[in-house]
C-alpha cells in the first residue's frame, strides 16, 4: 500500500531523510516514531505530497507522490494534530464541506456523512457547533473528515495529544476499529500507544532508518537476554530467608545477575536475567522446586517500547519520540 524506496530530502547542507526505506502492508496501523529533528515530520509531509523528496521513490496506493501527486491526495485522509475544524460550523455541516471538497455529492455524500457520524461516535452531536464540543468530541470529528470519502491511507499525527485517559481510550478503539478498511500510519510520541495499538514499528534517528518490524520482534532483537520475574514461597508458611532464595537462584547455570523486587514474610519476588541466548525458565523453576519452597509465578519480561528507542536512537528519555508541531526536519 505504501512503499519508500531510498527516500532523500535535502534542505541546503542539512539532510532531513537520509536514503530510508520501508514498505506498510494494506491494512495495518504502523507506528511511526522518532526523536526531535529526526525527519519524521519531513518523511510524513513527503507522503501527503506537501513536499517534494531531493532523491527516491515512494508511491501510496500505486501511485508515485511526485508524478501523479493528485491520485495520491485523493487516497489519503490527514489528521493533523491540531483538527482542521471550522468551530463556526455545525458537525454535520463540516462534514458536508468538507465531503463536497473531496468531490462527494448528492445521495452519496449524506450517505457518507451518516456512515462516519455513526463510526466515529459524534452522530449525538451532529447538529453541535463544533466550538461547544470538547476536544475528545472534536478529535472524533477530525477523525469523521480524515475518512469522509472513505480513502486507502490514513496518516494520523499525535491524535491522542491533550486527551483525558477516558478519551484516550475510545480514540484508540476508533484507530483500532479503522484498520483493515485503510491502511494507517500513527506518528506519536505516546510510545505505551504504540504498543497498544500498532502492528507495526517503523524508527528513524537522524535521518536514517533504524528498525522496522513488529513490537514483538523488535522486543525479542533489543533484548538478547532473557529477563524472568520469580515469586517464591515457603511451604506450609514456614518462614524462609530471602537471601537463600536468592543465593541459590545466582547458583543456576546462564543467570547474570539477580535483583530482589518484593518481599514480605508469605513471599519474594526476584528479577532474574540471563546471560546472552541462554534460556533459563526451566532451570529456576527446578531450583525453586528441588530446594522446597513453592513456585508461584514464573515469566519473563518483555523490554518497552520505550528503552527499544531509547536504545536504537540513543536518545534521552525526555526527548524520545517527541516533534514538535511544524518542524521541517
Amino acid at each position: 500500500m505504501i512503499t519508500v524506496e531510498g527516500l532523500t530530502k535535502r534542505y541546503a547542507r542539512t539532510v532531513a531523510v537520509d536514503n530510508i526505506s520501508f514498505q506498510v502492508q494494506k491494512g495495518q496501523i504502523v507506528g511511526f516514531l522518532g526523536p526531535n529533528g529526526a525527519g519524521k515530520t519531513t518523511t510524513m509531509r513527503i507522503l501527503t505530497c506537501f513536499l517534494p523528496p531531493s532523491e527516491g521513490k515512494a508511491t501510496v496506493a500505486g501511485f508515485d507522490v511526485l508524478e501523479q501527486p493528485m491520485e495520491v491526495k485523493r487516497r489519503i485522509g490527514y489528521l493533523p494534530e491540531t483538527p482542521p475544524v471550522y468551530p463556526e460550523m455545525e458537525v454535520s455541516e463540516y462534514l458536508s464541506f468538507v465531503g463536497k471538497l473531496k468531490g462527494l455529492s448528492g445521495p452519496n455524500l449524506a450517505r457518507r456523512v451518516d456512515e462516519v457520524s455513526e463510526r466515529c461516535a459524534v452522530a449525538d452531536v451532529r447538529h453541535k457547533l463544533i466550538g461547544k464540543l470538547s476536544k475528545g468530541y472534536r478529535q472524533r470529528v477530525g477523525l469523521a473528515q480524515a475518512i469522509i470519502h472513505n480513502p486507502d491511507v490514513l496518516i494520523l499525527d499525535e491524535p491522542t495529544a491533550g486527551l483525558d485517559p477516558k478519551q484516550i481510550n475510545e480514540t484508540r478503539d476508533l484507530i483500532k476499529g479503522l484498520a483493515g478498511d485503510h491502511t494507517i500510519i500513527l506518528s506519536t510520541h505516546i510510545l505505551p500507544e504504540v504498543e497498544q495499538t500498532c502492528e507495526q514499528v517503523i524508527i528513524i534517528s537522524k535521518g536514517r532508518l533504524v528498525a522496522t518490524d513488529s513490537v514483538h520482534n523488535l522486543q525479542n532483537r533489543a533484548r538478547g537476554a532473557e529477563t524472568v520475574l520469580v515469586e517464591v514461597a515457603p511451604r506450609d508458611s514456614a518462614p524462609f530467608e530471602q537471601t537463600v532464595v536468592q543465593r541459590k537462584l545466582e547458583q543456576v547455570a546462564g543467570v547474570s545477575r539477580v535483583l530482589l523486587r518484593d518481599a514480605s514474610p508469605a513471599r519474594a519476588v526476584f528479577e532474574v536475567e540471563s546471560l546472552k541466548d541462554k534460556f533459563i525458565r526451566g532451570d529456576l523453576a527446578r531450583a525453586v522446586v528441588e530446594s522446597g519452597w513453592n513456585l508461584n509465578e514464573l515469566h519473563t519480561t518483555a523490554m518497552s517500547l520505550e528503552e527499544i528507542f531509547l536504545q536504537l536512537t540513543g536518545s534521552e528519555p525526555a526527548a524520545a519520540a517527541a516533534e514538535t508541531p511544524g518542524e521541517a526536519q
